[in-house]
């Protein structure tokens, strides 16, 4: 299966919706950053329910034949990155979403639909 940077994107969301993952949002990010194309942002509000997310994200790029260059944070699980490449996925704890506001640091990128 040969996904688009979009569709890997909501492939990404779809798998953390699937663990319930809360406030689900991806941006694109072309043209306002040269670390990635597409951010996906979602929290969970238990250290256990973010490595949920964690996983089955990796499970659902996997299954695709997509690579998972690296994952950062899981251990603590407060703010965790998924390095797919041109899209990062971060999976926050409900605590440090709200403080860090990716959404307002990145507020010039298009919203996407998560699908």
């Amino acid at each position: 299966m040969s996904l688009n940077l979009v569709e890997l994107a909501q492939l990404a969301a779809s798998a953390a919706e699937e663990k319930k993952a809360q406030r689900v949002t991806i941006m694109d990010i072309r043209g306002l950053s040269v670390i990635a194309d597409y951010f996906v942002v979602c929290h969970g509000n238990s250290q256990t329910q973010v490595k949920a997310i964690v996983d089955a994200i990796k499970k659902k790029v996997q299954e695709a034949d997509i690579p998972v260059k690296g994952v950062e944070g899981l251990s603590e699980a407060r703010w965790v990155l998924v390095d797919l490449g041109d899209v990062v996925v971060h999976v926050f704890h409900k605590d440090e979403r709200d403080f860090y506001d990716l959404e307002r640091l990145w507020g010039d990128a298009a919203q996407v639909g998560v699908q």
